[in-house]
């Protein structure tokens, strides 16, 4: 069984995109690309797949902040569908870019701590 505090602390490490075992190398060298292994600690990262979780999550999360806010609005104020058009395609889109590198993070975080790699 493993030590709960040192899964919060992989995965703490993850969100920060540091090296989930030593928390010292940087995991991105690009704005989603996984270098090949920490510089630290010789993890390597190309090993450990995230596939698409950290989108579906992204959008999850967005979807879940958002579309409340969006629904109030409308409700309340009653906007204009090319209000909606200008307003909410930009707020969506930076939510989710902003998002994105630091659930991919996350995810290749989780995966090293439950093991989950390719053969390759």
């Amino acid at each position: 069984m493993q030590d709960n505090s040192s899964l919060i602390l992989s995965l703490k490490r993850g969100l920060a995109r540091c090296c989930p075992a030593c928390g010292t190398g940087g995991m991105f060298r690009g704005y989603l690309k996984i270098a090949d292994h920490c510089p630290t600690c010789q993890l390597e990262f190309d090993k450990i797949r995230s596939d698409d979780a950290p989108a579906y999550f992204t959008i999850a999360i967005v979807g879940h902040i958002l579309l409340p806010i969006i629904s109030y609005l409308e409700y309340r104020y009653h906007m204009s569908m090319l209000t909606h058009l200008i307003v909410w395609p930009p707020i969506i889109i930076g939510m989710t870019l902003g998002l994105l590198p630091f659930m991919k993070g996350l995810m290749m975080a989780v995966m090293w701590r439950v093991k989950v790699r390719t053969d390759s």
